[in-house]
């Protein structure tokens, strides 16, 4: 290690940084002077070259005393030297050069900024950082903030200090104390110049210095980055654009959509910036009414700089279902489609241009900004909208006429296509039950016709009269059609793909519907034929029906029921059908509790018997017979018009009196036998053992 020669305690701090015309290193003694009314120490260079190995990175050159001073009383940052400033290399020699080179590669001080030129646009917003890394003293640094203007490239401009509230030049004096120019420290070590709206005279190189803290001057003391500031050429407006002049409207045109329709907003974004930039383009909403703003914006969907379409978080699942959609047209038309419109649509909508580019650390930032309102947009609820009337009021008919309603469905709808389609159908409850009731027939949303559960087999008509009217038809009425009716009419309309959904149902007011009664009065009378039967004999059960009242052609028919005993008491489980005659004579055969044979058969025009052959203890139950009348109508529909129920009877099967004794002879025969097969076992196995002992 060369011994460092002594110091000079005399001397000024010396500085050292970069010099760009010897490509090297300058190191130099500071002298104060006075820029514009300001004090600046001036420097003296002397130019750096390789160090000589073995030398300490403490020596100073000889003659200067070590920059031994308080990091409270480093000196400010001095301007650019001058091109036609003295500098003296042979003042040091090559020697010591050397060895100061060495001494510069070790801990050195280094300032960063970001990598330049950078672009931004007039009247936008830019941040530039700036760190500093490899410094010795406190923590938190200080940081001053220079500008060199283009057409004065030597003159450094003070734009804002982190220690000197008024360190900023004339020029940028007013734009600090307003806040739109300010430094932000991030940490210790770390700032932000910001600027909130760029001036094209704001163009230049931003300097980044740092006031020295360390024990000697080594490494960089600042940073630069250059800025240019380009001209706002972006535009944005509606597409296709309204009409100019003393026709324009004074605010954005209004839109109605009805739900379920197709919302088609256009927007047309274009710039002439001379630098390559991407554009990004997206359609949002506001809610009704609310000011257009970051606040109150909600992104619908976007076309971002890699030219990827995405949607806001509310709206992602209808973008992946196809139901929205934004495409190119052209080179500067862009055009958004919301189909299946919903009352959560309606709103505000803007058009919103953003420049991009691409800084040359790689990094994208955007340059310029610019938003359109495009329209105000209102959606007509299928809900609000949709009314249902019914006629011609309230009707009065007899058994067996046709009875006809009508149902209107109003409002103002869209017809029925592509994006919304109806049903209409009829509800019947009967009078005083709660409720709508069950369905009659309905037109679903393809047209097709269909009858609700219990109408099967009957002749009702649903059709379309007119383009709203729908009409209901019984061919034939019943008195079990007499209740309240109401026609419910649904709207539906399509979301993703083919599928629908319903938007909106309404009910219309109930609409009473009286039929008279046939006056048909039935009786019937049962009993069991001989008053006992006994166990595989034939019970015959008799039924004789009385009827007054009733249309002529009245036709009968009569079934056979049975409810079983269980340990004494009558089981709740429903009456089980054993068998009965139809209206059209023809025998029907239920389940007999015995499982045996069962015939049913008409031994009179207006009586039934019922016989069970070889009875049986399971055939024990209580009877009953029940008779129905029946009416053809003109349209060859038969109704059930009275029935009744008989009495009940009780079938029980005795037992024969020589089947009761018979079963203790059998009894007693039986314990005899085997009385009688012990004792005479034991006798022989006795006289068997005599034998052998002899």
């Amino acid at each position: 290690m060369l011994p460092c020669p002594s110091p000079t305690s005399n001397w000024t701090p010396i500085l050292s940084g970069w010099d760009s015309q010897s490509n090297g290193h300058f190191q130099g003694v500071a002298k104060e002077g006075r820029i514009n009314g300001a004090k600046y120490p001036f420097r003296r260079y002397a130019r750096l070259r390789a160090p000589t190995p073995g030398c300490s990175a403490s020596c100073p050159p000889p003659g200067h005393a070590p920059p031994e001073f308080p990091a409270t009383q480093s000196p400010r940052r001095p301007p650019e030297p001058s091109q036609s400033g003295p500098r003296r290399m042979g003042a040091l020699g090559p020697p010591l050069l050397l060895l100061l080179m060495l001494g510069v590669g070790c801990c050195a001080r280094e300032v960063l900024v970001p990598k330049g030129p950078l672009y931004r646009v007039a009247g936008t917003a830019i941040s530039i950082s700036c760190n500093v890394s490899g410094y010795e003293g406190p923590a938190q640094q200080d940081f001053e903030w220079f500008l060199y203007r283009p057409e004065a490239p030597e003159a450094a401009l003070g734009i804002v200090s982190t220690r000197d509230s008024r360190f900023s030049y004339a020029v940028f004096g007013p734009r600090v104390a307003a806040g739109e120019v300010q430094v932000q420290r991030l940490q210790g070590d770390a700032v932000v110049l910001k600027i909130a709206r760029l001036q094209a005279q704001d163009a230049g190189i931003y300097e980044c210095y740092t006031p020295s803290t360390d024990a000697r001057y080594l490494g960089s003391y600042s940073g630069k980055v250059e800025l240019r500031v380009l001209p706002d050429v972006l535009q944005v407006s509606a597409y296709p654009p309204g009409p100019r002049g003393r026709q324009a409207p004074a605010s954005p045109p209004r839109l109605m959509v009805h739900e379920g329709q197709e919302l088609a907003l256009g927007c047309l974004a274009r710039t002439s910036t001379q630098k390559h930039t991407h554009l990004a383009v997206s359609f949002g909403r506001a809610v009704p009414e609310a000011p257009v703003g970051r606040a109150t914006l909600q992104e619908v969907v976007g076309l971002r700089p890699d030219l990827a379409v995405e949607a806001g978080a509310p709206y992602a699942e209808r973008l992946a279902a196809g139901e929205l959609r934004l495409g190119k047209e052209g080179t500067e038309q862009y055009r958004m489609v919301v189909g299946g419109a919903q009352a959560e649509d309606a709103g505000t909508y803007h058009c919103t241009a953003a420049e991009w580019i691409q800084d040359p650390d790689g990094s994208w930032a955007q340059i310029a900004e610019k938003r359109a309102v495009l329209a105000h947009v209102d959606v007509q609820t299928l809900s609000s909208q949709l009314a249902v009337a019914v006629g011609p009021g309230e009707r009065r008919i007899g058994p067996g006429e046709p009875l006809e309603l009508l149902c209107n469905v109003s409002g103002a709808l869209p017809p029925p296509g592509r994006h919304a389609a109806y049903s209409v159908g009829w509800e019947m409850a009967p009078a005083g039950a709660p409720g709508p009731g069950r369905l009659v027939a309905q037109l679903d949303t393809e047209g097709v016709g269909s009858l609700g559960p219990g109408y099967e087999g009957r002749h009702i008509a649903m059709e379309k009269v007119a383009s709203r009217t729908y009409r209901l038809r019984l061919e034939a009425a019943r008195p079990g059609d007499a209740g309240t009716y109401r026609c419910l009419a649904k709207a539906y309309v399509r979301g993703s793909g083919a599928r629908l959904r319903e938007a909106a149902s309404a009910r219309s007011r109930p609409l009473p519907v009286h039929v008279r009664e046939e006056g048909v009065v039935l009786e019937a009378v049962a009993w069991l034929a001989g008053g006992t039967v006994y166990r595989g004999e034939t019970a015959s059960l008799l039924c004789n029906i009385s009827v007054r009242g009733g249309p002529p052609g009245l036709r009968l028919a009569a079934s056979w029921w049975v409810e079983r005993p269980e340990e004494g008491e009558l089981s709740s489980a429903p009456a089980q059908l054993v068998g009965g005659v139809g209206r059209d004579g023809v025998a029907e055969l239920g389940v007999r509790p015995g499982g045996g044979p069962v015939s049913v058969e008409l031994v009179g025009p207006r009586s039934h018997r019922l016989r069970l052959h070889g009875l049986g203890p399971e055939d024990e139950g209580v009877y009953h017979c029940a008779p129905s009348a029946w009416v053809q109508h003109t349209d060859y529909s038969w109704y059930q018009a009275g029935s009744a129920r008989s009495g009940p009877v009780t079938v029980y099967p005795y037992t024969h009196a020589l089947d009761t004794l018979l079963v203790p002879l059998l009894v007693g025969a039986g314990v005899a036998f085997l009385t009688g097969a012990i004792v005479l076992g034991t006798i022989t196995c006795c006289f068997m053992k005599r034998l052998r002992k002899r």
